[in-house]
């Protein structure tokens, strides 16, 4: 078992995480990070960005996206333990058990997102470089559960949203039919969660990896 407070909060969210086969094969999660550790990250001095419209895209602020790397584990502490727990090798085992997941030789990339009132996301799939999404939801607001992922059959047909309370999370495999998003609604606050991927070696974003001079399982 991992030896840290987060890396057995992860594997103890895994034994009880909800599969479900529809728009496409992902898995519902509760608890996943420590309360304590979801709040120091909600509670980093890093403002909430003020963007314009994303255009339906995250990349189209590319200058505005945290990621848990380089200055930023440095600085604090808390990303660094998150960092760390993600990149063990007994967690990237768990991930590849339960999901059926190939890490061996990926990268990791964690990404803290803030996002505003007027924030969408077109549907798309993550295929390509990415190996493995986790999204892990850590806004406490009440409207919260509202803020989960949108999950699609195609590019057009809306199926479910995932719960978008608290350390509720939402895993999948990235796949041409991994349809998701992020429809148009009200955000009354700051929609606030951390982006878990895998990617392939070829990554180019070198500055957005966790440890971009270590590959997972030590490859």
């Amino acid at each position: 078992m991992s030896g840290t407070a987060i890396g057995r909060q992860i594997l103890a969210s895994l034994g009880a995480a909800e599969r479900s086969e529809m728009p496409f094969r992902h898995w519902l999660l509760r608890d996943v990070v420590p309360a304590s550790v979801g709040a120091a990250v909600t509670s980093l001095p890093v403002q909430p960005p003020a963007v314009a419209d994303t255009l339906g895209k995250r990349e189209t602020h590319n200058a505005t996206r945290v990621f848990l790397a380089g200055e930023v584990m440095q600085r604090f502490p808390v990303c660094r333990e998150i960092a760390d727990a993600l990149q063990d090798d007994v967690i990237v085992a768990a991930f590849e058990t339960r999901f059926g997941a190939e890490l061996q030789g990926s990268y990791l990339r964690v990404e803290y997102c803030q996002d505003r009132p007027g924030f969408w996301l077109e549907p798309h799939t993550d295929i390509g470089a990415k190996r493995f999404t986790m999204l892990i939801y850590l806004s406490r607001e009440a409207e919260a559960a509202d803020w989960g992922t949108d999950l699609y059959d195609g590019p057009d047909l809306w199926v479910a949203r995932a719960p978008g309370e608290f350390a509720r999370g939402l895993v999948f495999i990235p796949a041409s039919n991994t349809w998701h998003g992020f429809a148009r609604r009200p955000i009354a606050g700051v929609r606030r969660s951390l982006i878990v991927n895998y990617v392939v070696p070829q990554w180019r974003s070198r500055h957005e990896l966790a440890f971009p001079d270590r590959l997972v399982g030590g490859a």
